[in-house]
C-alpha cells in the first residue's frame, strides 16, 4: 500500500462512510485514522460538522477502485497517481542554531565583524556568524531595538591553556590509561561560535605526546 495519505483525510472517511459499503477497517487504512476514529464517524460521534469530500472528484479514488474494495473486504484501496507531478521543495536551509543562552552574542559578533572587517559582504557575515540581513542592516544602521547596548565581540577567542589530569582506570572512551600520577598538559584552545564549539591542541608535559581535541559546549547538547 502506497504511504501517500488522501488530502483532508477525515473529510474523505465522512464521504467514504455515507456513500460507500467499505468496511471500518478498509476506510481507516486509507484514510490513515484508527477504525475507531471512523466507526465513531459513523455512529456521528466524531467529524460532526465536517462535509464529506468526494475523493473520486478530487482525483484521489476512482470508482473503479471502490468498487474493487466493496466486493473484497481484503483489498485495500489504493491512492490514485496524481496527473500532475509537482516537484519536491528543496528544504531551505535556516539560520545556524544558537541556544537560548548564546543568542544576545551574535548582534555583538555582528558589530565586531563591521567594524574590523568592513570588507565583508552581508551575505559573508551571515554564513559566519548566522545570522539575517536585515539585523545586519539595522546594527549597521544603528537601529536594532537594543543597539544602545551592543559590545562588539570577536566570534572567535584564541588562547593559552593549562590542564591536569588523572586516571584511576582504563577509560573504554579514550585513550587514557592509569599511570599512578596526574598528567599535566598545556597548549593552545579556540572557541568558534561564541564559545559553542571548542578546539584544543595541547602538549602533555610527561609523555611528549601532541593531541588535538575538538568539543561541543553544554548548549549543543539538545540538539546532538
Amino acid at each position: 500500500m502506497s504511504d501517500r495519505k488522501p488530502l483532508m483525510p477525515k473529510a474523505t472517511a465522512v464521504w467514504l462512510v455515507e456513500n460507500t459499503s467499505l468496511s471500518f477497517e478498509q476506510i481507516a487504512a486509507f484514510c490513515g485514522l484508527h477504525v475507531l476514529e471512523v466507526k465513531g464517524i459513523a455512529d456521528g460521534d466524531v467529524a460532526q460538522g465536517i462535509k464529506g469530500l468526494d475523493p473520486v472528484t478530487s482525483g484521489q479514488l476512482t470508482r473503479d477502485e471502490i468498487a474493487a474494495a466493496e466486493e473484497d473486504p481484503a483489498h485495500e484501496l489504493q491512492i490514485a497517481e496524481p496527473k500532475v507531478h509537482m516537484p519536491e521543495a528543496a528544504a531551505k536551509k535556516g539560520p545556524r542554531y544558537t541556544p537560548v543562552s548564546r543568542r544576545h552574542d551574535r548582534p555583538n559578533a555582528v558589530l565586531w565583524l563591521l567594524r574590523n572587517h568592513p570588507e565583508l559582504k552581508n551575505s559573508q557575515i551571515m554564513r559566519l556568524v548566522g545570522t539575517t540581513k536585515p539585523t545586519i542592516t539595522q546594527i549597521r544602521e544603528r537601529s536594532h531595538w537594543n543597539a544602545p547596548n551592543l559590545t562588539p565581540q570577536d566570534p572567535v577567542t584564541l588562547g593559552p591553556f593549562a590542564a591536569l589530569g588523572w586516571a584511576g582506570g582504563r577509560s573504554p572512551v579514550d585513550a587514557w590509561r592509569p599511570d599512578g600520577g596526574v598528567r599535566p598538559v598545556i597548549g593552545v584552545a579556540a572557541e568558534l561560535l561564541f564559545g559553542l564549539v571548542r578546539i584544543e591542541a595541547g602538549w602533555a608535559l610527561r609523555s611528549g605526546r601532541i593531541g588535538i581535541v575538538v568539543d561541543a559546549a553544554p548548549g549543543w547538547w539538545p540538539i546532538l
